[in-house]
């Protein structure tokens, strides 16, 4: 089955229209808010001379940052729009760059099979989305060069939360527009709960038509694109950071970098050498 179709079917999230509407947000400030974030977990602002794959690219902001730092850079994603987003952002910034985009999933073996190793192998917040998670986890780490990097970042595993957002991100995809702008009213609450202000701010701020996404988070990411994304993230899994380290470390790997959500909603990030 392909991803188009499985989207049509409410069996999987539509990443790369989410993409292409974040891709028109991206300028040089978030261009740099994501170099910055390589820098700090790769331990290096020079990729010079380096190979950088990067899997599931989404809107290939971060392909984008490894080539402003001399990697010669492959991308691919399974979601057709994702490519596109990608094709567009390097035909706006890097457009006779040695940079490559491809539509293609980590799970099919065939295809991973004929891509040559590298020297980093990166997959942001991608892996928990395919649908089989561990699965992902064995190809991208065979994908890794000798004495290469691999830099992933994994959903936590919240327990009964976890599966509590794995049942809102199903009843997303299966609903119509009123259903899902309810789950993301719904769930914007919920998240800033803790913080009820603030939480009755940013929806305020969305009703109004307020883009909440003009101003660059961390990683030069969008809250608005953030929240829909988080939402309807489907297929959705979680893993412990016992479990990814303990998976990494049995197939040759040791952890140079680790960066926890402190136990809570979010990914984390892990960055291992071969």
């Amino acid at each position: 089955m392909d991803c188009e179709t499985e989207i049509s079917q409410g069996r999987r999230f539509a990443f790369g229209r989410n993409w292409l509407r974040f891709g028109t947000l991206i300028d040089e400030e978030r261009i740099a808010g994501a170099t910055r974030s390589l820098e700090a977990a790769l331990g290096t602002a020079d990729l010079t001379g380096r190979t950088f794959l990067d899997v599931g690219c989404g809107s290939g902001l971060f392909s984008l940052a490894a080539l402003r730092m001399g990697a010669r850079v492959r991308s691919f994603d399974y979601d057709p729009d994702s490519v596109r987003a990608a094709g567009k952002l390097r035909l706006e910034f890097a457009p006779d760059s040695d940079w490559s985009i491809q539509h293609a999933s980590i799970l099919d073996a065939e295809f991973v099979q004929r891509l040559d190793q590298a020297d980093i192998v990166y997959s942001w917040g991608v892996l928990h989305h395919t649908g089989d998670l561990w699965a992902a986890m064995e190809a991208v780490c065979g994908l890794v060069a000798p004495e290469g990097t691999l830099y992933v970042s994994i959903y936590n595993d919240q327990g009964p939360e976890s599966r509590m957002w794995t049942a809102v991100k199903r009843r997303y995809n299966a609903s119509g527009v009123l259903g899902r702008q309810l789950l993301l009213t719904g769930s914007l609450l919920y998240l800033g709960r803790h913080a009820p202000l603030r939480a009755a701010q940013r929806l305020t701020k969305r009703v109004q038509g307020n883009p909440q996404g003009t101003v660059p988070r961390p990683r030069g990411m969008s809250r608005k694109h953030d929240l829909v994304d988080w939402v309807g993230g489907y297929p959705f899994q979680v893993a412990t950071p016992e479990e990814v380290f303990s998976f990494c470390h049995e197939r040759g790997f040791e952890l140079s970098h680790l960066k926890t959500c402190k136990g809570g909603i979010g990914c984390n990030e892990f960055v291992f050498t071969r």
